[in-house]
């Protein structure tokens, strides 16, 4: 549902208010993690390396939005996805996303490090 939260008023009205692109973003890309997360083993968890979406059209505040992904390539821990978000009445965006499974140990002690250095 687009709510407050996730719209932009770029136009300054508020019948004008729309998803904004980077919540678009973020949402495409959890629905690729929460894809693929049940299939990790205890420990892994993954992080988005790529991105590219084109953005069709606007949902408008109280409209209720589909997200999908769909795993289409596995190289190691390298998992590519086609990414698609649908309002009520038309596809809003496509593109691809691409995540890296990690070790959620190993990703905090580089954390740590560098936040030492």
């Amino acid at each position: 549902m687009v709510t407050p939260e996730v719209a932009f008023d770029f136009l300054g009205q508020e019948d004008a208010r729309v998803l904004s692109t980077p919540h678009l973003v973020a949402l495409l890309e959890m629905t690729a993690r929460n894809t693929i997360q049940p299939l990790l083993d205890e420990g892994e968890g993954s992080v988005g390396t790529e991105v590219n979406i084109r953005h069709f059209a606007a949902a408008p505040m109280g409209v209720s939005v589909v997200f999908r992904a769909q795993v289409t390539n596995v190289e190691g821990r390298r998992v590519r996805f086609s990414i698609e978000a649908h309002d009520e009445t038309e596809k809003l965006a496509e593109g691809t996303h691409e995540r890296f499974v990690i070790s959620i140990d190993r990703f905090r002690s580089r954390l740590a490090a560098k936040k030492g250095s």
